[in-house]
């Protein structure tokens, strides 16, 4: 009986749609049921995750990242724009400040993703499509766009630094 259950879940979350915003779609990797077998392409190669790694909520979601495409390190690459060597001109213009107010994906096409639709592109390239397509389902997505603005206004202050952080390089603070 579970069985047959998780199989029409998953089967429906393979039918969500796949909008990335009003006027683009990506290409969402299907879920996985037993009977599937995953194959990988030179597709994906190439996508590049901004992150602070200076936030703890950040580097936890990243790790975790990490830890599923451990056996394709080329499929993604996930940079630490908190390093004293990032420069946004590498990586499509994207300067510190502007990554430091909300999350950026490229894509493997050169594309720019921000916000919700960075995570979309982020979840599919590790092999979590459907959670991207979720992310981005109609009736879900404005829910996602506000508890994300939210986070991103507050997560400075939540993990303990300031907003100083926003224009120039931070550390976090010890007292």
């Amino acid at each position: 009986m579970f069985s047959k259950v998780r199989m029409c879940v998953v089967s429906g979350l393979t039918r969500l749609p796949t909008y990335v915003n009003s006027t683009t779609a990506i290409k969402a990797t299907p879920a996985l049921c037993r009977h599937q077998h995953r194959t990988f392409s030179s597709e994906s190669a190439g996508v590049k995750v901004l992150y602070d790694g200076l936030c703890p909520i950040c580097v936890t979601e990243i790790r975790f990242l990490q830890f599923l495409q451990r056996n394709r390190p080329e499929k993604v690459d996930f940079i630490d724009i908190a390093l004293p060597g990032y420069d946004g001109e590498k990586y499509k213009d994207i300067s510190y400040e502007m990554a430091m107010e909300q999350m950026h994906v490229i894509d493997e096409k050169g594309e720019v993703h921000s916000g919700i639709p960075a995570f979309a592109v982020m979840y599919g390239a590790v092999g979590l499509g459907w959670v991207g397509r979720l992310m981005m389902w109609k009736p879900v997505r404005p829910f996602m766009d506000k508890s994300y603005a939210i986070f991103a206004k507050n997560r400075l202050k939540w993990t303990g630094r300031g907003e100083e952080c926003i224009t120039g390089r931070c550390e976090k603070k010890t007292s």
